[in-house]
């Protein structure tokens, strides 16, 4: 399972798992339960790219939000995944 720190949110962290360009799970800790519990639902089974494509850029508070911080650690995890 991959983890990344957020950011400027409620939230301290999400851990998240892919496989073959997929998220297969998504957890958030702390923050909003139900709505990031929502998030980690909608975003399982969907490519990597799409989930960055929907999030990135969402505004809650300090220039960031849960779901945004979500795109970055999936951006980070591209970068780090990259082949090449």
């Amino acid at each position: 399972m991959y983890s990344h720190k957020n950011v400027g949110t409620c939230s301290s962290r999400v851990l998240f798992d892919i496989h073959d360009g997929v998220v297969t799970d998504c957890t958030f800790e702390g923050g909003c339960r139900g709505n990031l519990q929502g998030v980690s639902q909608l975003v399982k089974g969907r490519k990597v790219d799409d989930v960055i494509e929907v999030l990135k850029g969402i505004q809650c508070r300090n220039g960031t939000s849960c779901p945004d911080q979500l795109a970055n650690a999936l951006i980070e995890w591209k970068k780090e995944h990259a082949q090449g």
